[in-house]
């Protein structure tokens, strides 16, 4: 987007120049005015220094490290170039080796750094603590995150690709655009954060939560799950069923061949009932109709042995097929003290389903 003066009778345009054209240097210029005025980033941040590179190994550094009001520190690379190089590439790497510092180390950062500006230090802690809210240094509290904020002229398609996908990751990193013009002797920035954009920031916040809670919901439903498979397998092992040497899993189903290729006999739980199932899918469509239509002129036989109705599902929108039996005693979200009964119930219907339908699959010479 262009940037214009209003004038009383026309939009004069500013004429967009570069950093490199304007003699605009990294360290020297925007490194220098952002330390003293951060606020410009639009963000609420307290510089703990410059140029911070105190590992091992290594001789790089990072341009500016700051914290926000919830005690996160905050990496902040800068780039004059127009598509940002790999600037996020150094800033992850950055951002892991300050992950486990300590408020006190932050302290000791901080009061060398206001040494190096000629500025006093005997009040280093109290002005931490005065920009954090707190009465008191809290290591526990101190960095729970690092977020990353990549300030440069403009970004390459690649760069934003994977700010994108890390924050799909729920890695905090933002990408800031200082986009200079040149107006007669007046050098003016336009600052804009790009990523992500300020108008929608809160709602992703408010969807990455909802996903978080619903990761959460999900990993506990699995884990109910695997827990009544295992108690229902335990109960086959013991019988000696088809379904003994399976291994639990978390999934809504657990099944076993029926000796038959395409042919499974499987059980099935929901939250408030369960199933056992003959499923058939051989591959084709119109196979498995053919083999569901000759197993249904025995319907009643078939039933009779089971010992009462079943559910014949064709499922013509479908390729497979299923005849089954529906439990309605109950599902993995009854009281764990019903499971065993449930269980019960189940493993005794797929053994009277199986013996219903031996004859019956056998005649097809499959």
């Amino acid at each position: 987007m262009a940037l214009y003066e209003m004038a009383s009778d026309v939009f004069r345009p500013i004429p967009e120049a570069s950093f490199t054209e304007l003699g605009v240097k990294e360290r020297g210029d925007l490194q220098r005015l952002l330390r003293s005025q951060i606020e410009v980033l639009g963000d609420d941040l307290y510089v703990l220094t410059e140029e911070f590179g105190e590992w091992e190994d290594s001789r790089r550094r990072i341009d500016l490290l700051a914290m926000d009001r919830q005690a996160n520190l905050v990496v902040i690379e800068l780039k004059r170039t127009t598509d940002g190089g790999h600037m996020d590439l150094q800033a992850i790497r950055y951002a892991s080796m300050v992950s486990t510092m300590t408020f006190d180390r932050a302290q000791q950062v901080h009061a060398d750094f206001l040494a190096r500006m000629g500025e006093p230090t005997d009040e280093v802690k109290t002005r931490m603590l005065e920009f954090l809210g707190w009465e008191e240094s809290d290591e526990q509290s101190f960095a729970p995150d690092v977020r990353i904020l990549l300030i440069s002229e403009n970004f390459g398609k690649e760069l934003t690709t994977a700010v994108l996908w890390l924050r799909d990751k729920e890695v905090d990193i933002r990408c800031v655009r200082l986009r200079p013009y040149q107006d007669g002797e007046a050098r003016l920035v336009d600052v804009q954060q790009i990523i992500p954009l300020p108008e929608v920031q809160e709602y992703q916040v408010q969807l990455r939560e909802k996903e978080q809670v619903d990761r959460k919901k999900r990993a506990e439903i699995h884990d109910i799950r695997l827990r009544f498979w295992e108690g229902l397998i335990s109960l086959a092992r013991s019988r000696g069923t088809r379904h003994a040497t399976i291994k639990p899993g978390s999934y809504h189903w657990l099944g076993a061949t029926a000796g038959v290729r395409g042919f499974g006999f499987n059980y099935n739980i929901a939250q408030e009932h369960g199933v056992v199932e003959l499923y058939m899918d051989r591959g084709q469509g119109e196979e498995n109709k053919r083999i569901f239509d000759r197993l249904e002129q025995d319907k009643d036989t078939i039933e009779e042995r089971f010992g009462g109705p079943l559910l014949w599902e064709r499922l013509d929108s479908k390729r497979a097929c299923r005849i089954k039996h529906r439990i309605e005693r109950g599902g993995y979200r009854s009281p764990e003290t019903e499971w065993p009964q449930i269980q019960a119930e189940m493993v005794d219907s797929m053994t009277r389903l199986e013996e219903a339908l031996k004859p019956a699959v056998d005649s097809l010479g499959l």
